[in-house]
C-alpha cells in the first residue's frame, strides 16, 4: 500500500477524533495544555492501538479469506464509511457537553468510540497482507494532530456542529473511495 493511500486512510479515520475534539473545544471554551495533551495522546494511542489489534485478529483468518480479501476490505471500509455518513447526517448528542471530556471515564469512552473504525481498517490491512507498523504510526500521529487542531479550532468557532458533520461526511466518502480503489486494484472493474 502506498504512502498517499495510508495518509488518506489516516485522515479519514481521524475525522471522528477531529469532530469530537472540535465539539470538546466548543464545550470547554478554553483549553489548557494538559487537556490538549490528554485528549490528543489518548485519541492517537487508541487509533494506532485499535488498528494493530484489528490487524492481529485478521492474521488468524487471513488464509481462509485470501480469495475474497478485496471484497472483505471493501465491505469493512464501506460499513465504516456508511456509519460515519449516517452518524453525521442523523446528528449526535454532544457527549462532551456536561463534563470535561479530557478526564476519566469520559476520556476512555471517547477514545474507544473514535477508534472503533480503526479496528476494522486494521482487519482490512491484515486481509490485504499489509504490514501494520507504518500505517498504525501514521494513523496515530494524524489522529493526534487533528485532535489538537480540533480542540483549538473548537475554542475559536463557538458553534461547530455543522462543520464537524461535514468533515465526517468527507471522511466517510474518502474511505468509500479507498474501498473502490482496492476493488479496482484487484481487477474487479477491468
Amino acid at each position: 500500500m502506498d504512502l498517499l493511500t495510508i495518509i488518506l486512510i489516516a485522515l479519514a479515520l481521524a475525522v471522528d477524533a477531529f469532530a469530537v475534539a472540535l465539539a470538546s473545544g466548543v464545550s470547554l471554551c478554553q483549553v489548557n495544555g494538559r487537556q490538549i495533551f490528554r485528549l490528543a495522546f489518548h485519541f492517537g494511542l487508541f487509533q494506532a492501538g485499535m488498528n494493530i489489534i484489528g490487524w492481529a485478529v485478521g492474521l488468524t483468518v487471513r488464509t481462509l479469506l485470501a480469495s475474497i480479501d478485496h471484497w472483505l476490505a471493501f465491505g469493512l471500509l464501506a460499513l465504516v464509511a456508511a456509519k460515519m455518513i449516517k452518524d453525521s447526517i442523523a446528528g449526535r448528542e454532544d457527549e462532551a457537553q456536561k463534563v470535561d471530556p479530557t478526564r476519566g471515564y469520559t476520556l476512555v469512552m471517547l477514545s474507544v468510540a473514535t477508534s472503533i473504525d480503526s479496528l476494522a481498517v486494521g482487519l482490512s490491512f491484515s486481509v490485504l497482507n499489509v504490514s501494520i507498523w507504518l500505517p498504525a504510526a501514521i494513523i496515530g500521529l494524524v489522529a493526534t494532530l487533528l485532535t489538537v487542531i480540533g480542540l483549538k479550532l473548537g475554542c475559536l468557532l463557538g458553534s461547530a456542529s455543522r462543520f464537524g458533520a461535514r468533515a465526517e461526511i468527507a471522511g466517510g466518502m474518502v474511505l468509500l473511495g479507498i474501498g473502490f480503489n482496492i476493488l479496482y486494484q484487484h481487477g474487479v472493474f477491468h
